[in-house]
């Protein structure tokens, strides 16, 4: 007997009983539901949620592989095992066995403990409720390890993947239903309940937190952190594209993102609307920041030189602005759902996601809070624009009739 009929008997077992969801969840993950539908409208398509999903996942992944090798790589080299890979992608110091198990050894527990917990909780909530598994944890379970800090501990994330799943999906009906991106709801509760490991110089390189004090203290430093400051960055332009810097899990390779955003516009999953009116506001928030030093009204003792000084192209290649754009911000369920609307929920995600990142010296990275601020905007955005429609089309029809 295959695994295929193996999980259709378990299934057709424990059918009627409160273990149902369960076993259907595992069942539709690994293969195709056998159900159809026999009334209403009918969708032709060749995937449903999970494969959707999935899809994202695929995206996903080249970033969660490359932060392993360089979360490895970052503690080598802050540690002085290794010499410094400038612009190398492929270097052989950088892709080492050594790099990837350092970085595998921290990464891959934040992996199962965002999944195991949140999808924990998912069973739970369906075998209580007795509904089906929902399937969209499947990709804030991968997007919760490539935003945080390495050395991130577990307990802390546990803590917040519960509060991100029960209060920010499931006390509003679950997926579908809820008004906050979750990965970020995780994150902004990690903020601002665990700030000291969210911010600083120390979180982002295994073991930087662990030598604070020694003789051979590691540095871990980030960009951003840097630039706050109005300190020199040690990085050059083709090291922040490609990702050979301190950051978040996932966050630092904006190559790897804009190939990601490109995989998921090819399968017609993010919307172009949104990434690209984004990266617009985050432009233009960036070339005000760069006149008002350019026009001297800042000067360079000023706490905001640093920030404001930087060419405003490349705060898209520093912090966590292109990974935000092209994968949270796009979620279907907390953006914007009309074309106009998109335009200008994604216009303020990266003009405001500049404006914090300046502004606020001591959490110089501004696309969380601006994304969830966002969430809360786009039903009164797309409440405006079909009005405004409304009222354009009723216009139309007195003229017509006139």
């Amino acid at each position: 007997m295959g695994l295929k009929q193996k999980l259709h008997t378990l299934k057709e077992k424990y059918k009627g009983k409160k273990m149902a969801p369960a076993f259907n969840a595992l069942h539709t993950f690994l293969y195709l539901p056998n159900e159809t539908t026999h009334s209403g409208a009918h969708v032709r398509a060749a995937d449903d949620l999970k494969r959707t999903m999935n899809t994202v996942i695929m995206a996903l992944l080249p970033c969660l592989i490359f932060g392993i090798f360089n979360a490895g790589y970052q503690h080598h080299l802050g540690a002085g095992d290794i010499q410094a890979v400038s612009a190398g992608f492929f270097s052989p110091e950088f892709w080492s066995w050594t790099n990837f198990c350092t970085g595998a050894w921290k990464v891959l527990p934040i992996v199962l403990v965002s999944y195991g917990v949140g999808l924990g909780i998912e069973f739970l909530f369906a075998v209580i409720k007795g509904h089906e598994v929902e399937e969209g944890y499947l990709v804030t379970g991968m997007l919760v390890p490539l935003i945080v800090p390495i050395d991130i501990p577990l307990w802390m994330l546990t803590i917040a993947v519960i509060f991100g799943v029960v209060i920010g999906k499931e006390v509003f009906g679950g997926t579908g239903m809820n008004i906050l991106n979750p990965a970020l709801t995780i994150r902004a509760f990690l903020f601002f309940a665990y700030p000291t490991w969210m911010s600083g110089d120390k979180v982002w390189v295994h073991g930087a937190v662990d030598t604070v004090g020694q003789p051979d203290a590691i540095s871990g430093e980030t960009i951003l952190g840097s630039l706050a400051q109005s300190q020199p960055v040690a990085y050059d332009v083709m090291d922040m594209f490609l990702g050979f810097i301190p950051g978040s899990i996932g966050e630092t390779s904006t190559l790897l993102i804009v190939l990601g955003g490109l995989f998921l516009l090819f399968t017609k999953i993010g919307s172009w609307r949104i990434m690209l009116s984004s990266i617009i506001g985050a432009l233009a928030m960036g070339l005000i920041f760069n006149g008002v030093v350019d026009a001297g009204w800042i000067g360079e003792t000023s706490k905001f030189y640093g920030l404001m000084s930087l060419d405003f192209w490349q705060h898209l290649l520093i912090g966590g602005l292109a990974f935000g754009i092209v994968y949270m911000a796009t979620d279907p369920v907390t953006a914007s759902q009309t074309n106009k609307g998109k335009w200008i929920y994604g216009f303020f995600i990266g003009f405001i996601s500049i404006l914090i990142r300046v502004f606020n010296p001591a959490y110089p990275e501004g696309v969380m809070l601006a994304i969830l601020l966002m969430n809360v905007f786009a039903p009164t955005i797309d409440h405006y624009v079909l009005q405004g429609n409304i009222k354009r089309r009723l216009k139309r029809i007195k003229v017509k009739t006139a």
